[in-house]
């Protein structure tokens, strides 16, 4: 295996020996992150395009930073408030309906435990995979492997270590469930909407 073949199958790798389009994304990132997105998304298009696939309705709101970007997907209507960092040496796959407060890293590189063979600037990188309607609270970490399933709120300060359930708030460092999202939740969520669309000269913008 070469290096890169390796650092995809989570094995140890030596990350300088691993062609990537690193220049190309440092661009790109120093372009969108120094643009006036809030009226040119030019910047950010140019991107997207660099990333392994994008769905539609996908915002990001600089600073942000990825390493390689052809290693992110992410599905559609995706928002990342202000902060975002990906270390994407391996695989994030990112679905549809998915909103990331400020300061949320996601990791996919790691280290050996062992001090010598660390010494060596070897590493390992294993895949970050997030699923679809998934709000992820500010400064919130999720480390290498981890993949968090469906319909799943992440409390704020959390750092993610473990695979989390479909259908459930989880919090905590380390990040642990809390409870199961409800019938009960749905309901009082919607007895919000219909007040606020009974209250307000609005539209309505998704149907549930």
């Amino acid at each position: 295996m070469n290096e890169k073949e390796r650092m995809l199958a989570g094995k140890i790798y030596n990350p300088c020996k691993v062609k990537s389009q690193w220049p190309k994304i440092r661009k790109a990132v120093k372009e969108f992150n120094d643009s006036e997105f809030w009226k040119d998304t030019s910047a950010l298009e140019r991107l997207k395009s660099l990333f392994r696939s994008v769905g539609e309705d996908v915002i990001l709101t600089p600073p942000f930073y990825c390493d390689h970007g052809d290693r992110i997907s992410i599905g559609n209507h995706f928002y990342a408030n202000t902060g975002l960092t990906i270390l994407d040496e391996n695989y994030v796959t990112i679905g549809s309906r998915v909103f990331l407060a400020p300061h949320v890293s996601i990791y996919t590189a790691t280290h050996p435990i062992d001090a010598e063979v660390r010494s060596m600037d070897l590493e390992c990188a294993k895949p970050v995979t997030i699923g679809d309607d998934v709000w992820i609270g500010g400064n919130t970490v999720i480390n290498p492997g981890v993949t968090i399933g469906n319909n799943v709120v992440i409390g704020s300060g959390s750092v993610v270590t473990k695979d989390i359930p479909d259908g459930v708030v989880a919090a905590g460092n380390p990040c642990k469930v809390l409870r199961k999202i409800t019938e009960e939740d749905s309901r009082y969520w919607k007895e919000q909407l219909q007040e606020y669309l009974n209250d307000s000269d609005c539209q309505v913008i998704r149907e549930f």
